[in-house]
């Protein structure tokens, strides 16, 4: 019973639970073709937005990660760094690079990451809006430095100041989505941060509410724990036009260095692929969150 209340265990639940029914009539081979902001890759299943990975891995981790995205085809979020040459790495590296940046207390570092992100051609930034508190609710403090809870207001400076869209990372209420829309964000992801909080909500609990709220508007993402191609099925048909594999890559990492990330990725996709083709769902334009259903019965 340790892990009742643990967020990720919670979401592996319900993901588990989702159970989907079968169209083999009239279905034909799918094309996971996606598009993201003005640009075409071949899968909607990316990268999670790992931070530090040099420093909690090995020296090069950071490297094979972005390399295994580049070969695959995918768009590849990124967390914190060690330093702006890092950050070069990855935007020289040959993958599209989503930078999502903390919630800093001093607001001008905000706005001088947004400032390298469009001068490295980042396809996109994110702000991350779940990190302003620590354990005890105080201000959260990472590689010491201070966090702090963003406003409606610092939001809309914060997406005024790029012209790179802006994602905000860590929604998980009705709420947040809706101030995102009011705010100018170009896109969510919903997220509990690795369980950030216990109990928390499974993303894909919310994301059918969430996406009758942005209603097409912007491009919703998902992570927390989705590992697997048919994971990633279950959230594309509830609503996400994309969504992120983070821990489980860094085992890819740990085996096999970029290689494995490209396998793993390219793996999902094909389980991704298999599940569309199975329900009918021929492109992600047809993600029928009708052949989902909710075990009930045992």
């Amino acid at each position: 019973m340790g892990n009742i209340g643990n967020s990720n265990t919670i979401s592996r639940a319900y993901l588990d639970s989702l159970l989907i029914e079968t169209r083999y009539l009239n279905s034909t081979f799918p094309d996971t073709t996606f598009h993201l902001y003005g640009e075409t890759f071949s899968s909607p299943v990316m990268t999670g937005a790992l931070s530090h990975l040099d420093h909690f891995m090995f020296p090069g981790a950071g490297e094979a990660y972005v390399k295994g995205a580049a070969l695959a085809g995918a768009v590849f979020w990124i967390g914190m760094t060690e330093n702006d040459e890092e950050m070069e790495m990855y935007a020289s590296s040959g993958a599209r690079v989503i930078e999502i940046i903390k919630p800093y207390a001093d607001r001008e570092r905000i706005f001088e990451k947004l400032r390298r992100a469009e001068k490295l051609g980042h396809l996109a930034v994110g702000i991350d809006i779940d990190h302003p508190f620590g354990e005890d609710g105080s201000p959260d403090v990472v590689d010491g430095l201070e966090m702090a809870p963003i406003t409606t207001k610092e939001l809309t400076d914060i997406v005024q100041a790029t012209k790179l869209p802006l994602i905000l990372k860590g929604v998980l209420s009705e709420a947040d989505a809706q101030i995102a829309l009011s705010a100018g964000c170009q896109g969510i992801m919903l997220s509990h941060h690795n369980n950030r909080i216990s109990y928390a909500v499974p993303p894909l609990y919310l994301l059918p509410r969430i996406r009758q709220i942005t209603a097409g508007r912007i491009p919703i993402f998902v992570d927390c724990e989705i590992r697997t191609g048919m994971d990633a099925f279950k959230a594309l048909c509830l609503g996400a036009d994309a969504v992120g594999i983070g821990r489980p890559l860094m085992n890819a990492i740990k085996e096999n260095g970029a290689d494995g990330v490209r396998d793993y990725l390219k793996k999902a996709n094909d389980e991704l692929r298999k599940a569309m083709a199975y329900t009918g769902c021929t492109d992600l334009g047809k993600m029928d969150p009708t052949v989902i259903h909710r075990r009930d019965f045992w």
